[in-house]
């Protein structure tokens, strides 16, 4: 039987374990309570080594400072990991997206601390989805993935309501968002969803609904916490002191807005959000006074101090509430408190509805799920919800409640007081809802179903795994290496058709398997590249680097490193550097396929010297056009982001997979490689350099090879090494 252990992945949040605060704004929802749990009982699983969260580590005045603890223990098998990343202020989920990249790269260094990697890694919405997705793809581990919820849905919610397609792209970044979730359906070994309505309808206007491999696991619910309201009357039945002192402060918070607090309860529960449809339940209630002397009604809508301090949409809702409740003149009827602790309280909130023979409403229309009802029905409360989406397969599978048009206000009320006149009915509807949530919605019982989902993903994964398979995952390769032999390829490997003495080095990487990294660092994009790899049969690289240092791509497959196209569009203005130099003496743009997003090539005619570059340089800097200029043979000019270049992606690589410069070994021969062989890395000059490299003659970094070509590089290898057994045992030489 195998153990796993498994990385949970929600970027966005306050989350913590102990007292989270779950309904604090929309970000801290029904999501952060999801994967608080999940981890909990993941982490009970016998199978399960190691369970940890990775959520942002946030240092906020305006939060608690536990939210800035890297590491929370909340048992021997479960942590959460808090990832800096995007600064320190907590920031809404849609303004997260472009520190991903760099929240993937602090993730990478922490597992190379930890010297553990994962056996699944489990995203969490689009941004943990994103996330979890470039794990898998640097471990070639499998990469489960929950959407919660989804952007193209929220998208037409939005577009119904009115807004504007570009205010929705700005505000939500809906148009990245959706392209990770289409992205996440085909590289996900499952998709977990909660009802099958979700993959119907939610996933039905994705292109690659049909590429995902989708897996109905319901949410669980804490049996320990959220049980049946009788089990209080029961003589041998005990609770802690705080639960106590939960339950007093629940009783009079709801009871100092009511006149008749003996009367049954109706009750919502949910997050300031106008889905939750809370407005739709008061006027249902306003408009109905026989339903005002039959029953009371309480709305939780999420937690609040001061409504003016608030974001303008829960604002809006909260102050739509309560001026819905001035205008039907509900004072001594209706209840909107402040806050609730969810951990203690909100169990204690249902049970006491309960224990006034209440009914729980959900409002939301085409909710995918549904977790409040099953809540609420482990509490023994019956329910009102949507004929749609979750609550259709919850309540259709527990007959425990009616289904109603929830918009419909008339049919709200009629079904809230068919249940709370009908004594029968009402116990009906409780009893089976108590059997279902214990049977049907229970951790055990969605944690049971999930480790056999990872059973069955790894059957599969060892029926294709070749038994003579050695090869680490690129990954685990980059971080293990004790050396990276970083190489130019035009002029330095290869020259025109001729590959003299690269069949030595080949040999040499072949022998030298899992141990070295082995790179091409080339002025050529990346198809161009591939397709001298491809011409002179080269032993698969570790590492492309191509466009002369703009583009960094992983194995023979060209896995992008995103973090690195992100750090070099630093002050990047490709369109305004094309303009300014569309008629610049001296200088002809090159054929389009010597170009790239991040990168602009022209031949320059003879007359282009030292002098004429530096005026190049002063022409740029008086446009505040900050770039890179590299000229190679004095015959060819790259303009380049300012934090591009060869050498820059060597130093960025060597930040990423933690391993020090001087444990690269770099070769070129031409002035595009200056940057990548100065410095702290072990330079190999080829004897067929360009004149420019004279200049490095001087340091002591840099060896001059006596050969030209692959034969040079091989030279200053063995150079290299010799090095290193002379001063092995000194702590430096690579492993």
């Amino acid at each position: 039987m195998q153990d796993y252990y498994i990385q949970l992945f929600s970027p966005h949040g306050l989350i913590r374990y102990h007292q989270p605060e779950i309904g604090r704004d929309k970000d801290t929802g029904g999501q952060v309570k999801y994967i608080l749990e999940l981890l909990e009982a993941l982490s009970h699983h016998p199978q399960v080594r190691k369970v940890d969260l990775f959520t942002r580590r946030i240092a906020d005045k305006r939060v608690s400072q536990t939210y800035n603890q890297e590491i929370e223990t909340v048992s021997s098998k479960a942590r959460i990991i808090r990832i800096s990343s995007g600064g320190q202020a907590y920031k809404p989920k849609e303004s997260l997206w472009d520190n991903l990249d760099e929240f993937v790269d602090k993730v990478i260094r922490f597992i190379e601390k930890q010297d553990d990697y994962p056996d699944i890694v489990h995203g969490h919405y689009a941004d943990g989805n994103y996330i979890a997705g470039e794990i898998s793809r640097i471990f070639e581990i499998p990469f489960i993935a929950t959407s919660h919820s989804l952007g193209r849905n929220k998208q037409q919610i939005l577009l119904s309501e009115g807004m504007p397609e570009a205010t929705i792209n700005q505000k939500f970044n809906i148009e990245r968002r959706i392209r990770e979730e289409e992205k996440t359906l085909s590289m996900a070994s499952l998709v977990i969803v909660s009802t099958e309505h979700e993959i119907e309808s939610q996933y039905k206007p994705y292109n690659n609904k049909n590429r995902a491999t989708f897996k109905v696991i319901p949410p669980g619910i804490n049996t320990d916490v959220f049980y049946p309201f009788y089990r209080m009357a029961m003589p041998s039945f005990t609770v802690p002191l705080e639960q106590e002192q939960a339950m007093y402060r629940v009783n009079s918070e709801i009871e100092r807005f009511l006149f008749a607090p003996s009367k049954p309860l109706i009750l919502s529960i949910g997050r300031a959000d106008k889905r939750k449809n809370f407005e739709t339940i008061i006027d249902c209630y306003g408009q109905d006074k026989e339903l005002q002397s039959m029953a009371n009604l309480a709305i939780f809508a999420g937690v609040r101090k001061d409504i003016t301090q608030m974001p303008q949409d829960e604002q809006e809702i909260l102050t739509g509430l309560l001026l819905l409740m001035d205008k039907y003149d509900l004072y001594g009827k209706l209840a909107l408190p402040k806050k609730n602790d969810p951990s203690l309280e909100v169990p204690e909130i249902y049970r006491l509805a309960a224990q006034k023979k209440g009914v729980f409403v959900n409002a939301t229309p085409g909710e995918n799920f549904g977790l409040t009802i099953v809540e609420a029905a482990a509490c023994g409360l019956p329910i009102i919800a949507s004929p749609t989406g979750g609550p259709k397969e919850i309540i259709g599978k527990a007959h425990n409640g009616i289904l109603v048009d929830v918009q419909d206000t008339k049919a709200i009320a009629e079904a809230l007081k068919k249940i709370i006149a009908d004594t029968a009915l009402w116990e009906k509807f409780s009893a089976n809802g108590i059997k279902a949530a214990q049977e049907s919605y229970s951790w055990q019982s969605h944690v049971n179903t999930y480790i056999k989902c990872i059973d069955a993903i790894y059957h599969q994964r060892n029926d294709n795994t070749p038994p003579d398979s050695f090869e680490l995952p690129f990954g685990k390769k980059l971080m293990k290496a004790g050396l990276f032999l970083i190489s130019d390829l035009d002029g330095t490997l290869i020259e025109g058709d001729d590959d003299t003495g690269l069949g030595e080095i080949k040999k040499w990487i072949a022998g030298s398997r899992n141990r070295v990294v082995f790179g091409i660092a080339s002025g050529r994009n990346k198809a161009l590249t591939v397709e001298a790899l491809n011409k002179f049969d080269f032993p698969e690289p570790d590492i492309l680097i191509c466009s002369a240092g703009t583009e960094i791509y992983y194995t023979k497959n060209c896995i992008p490193d995103p973090g690195w196209e992100r750090h070099i569009n630093y002050q990047w203005k490709r369109n305004e550097l094309v303009r300014a130099l569309e008629n610049y003496p001296g200088i002809r743009m090159q054929e389009a396929d010597a170009q790239w997003n991040y990168k602009l090539s022209y031949y320059v005619n003879d007359t282009f010297d030292e002098g004429r570059l530096a005026d190049l340089y002063k022409f740029l800097d008086d446009r505040k056009l900050r770039a890179r200029i590299l000229l190679t043979d004095n015959r060819f000019l790259d303009i380049l982001p300012i934090r591009a270049g060869k050498g820059n992606a060597v130093r960025y690589l060597s930040y990423k997979w933690q391993l020090p410069l001087d444990h690269f070994i770099t070769a070129g021969n031409g002035g595009n490689d200056i940057d990548m062989l100065r410095g702290s890395t072990k330079g190999i000059v080829v004897a067929n350099y360009s004149p420019e490299l004279e200049a490095l003659r001087k340091s002591r970094h840099v060896y001059f090879s006596k050969a030209g070509q692959a034969t040079g590089v091989m030279e200053g290898i063995h150079h290299y090494l010799d090095q290193w057994q002379k001063n092995a045992g000194k702590g430096n030489e690579p492993h």
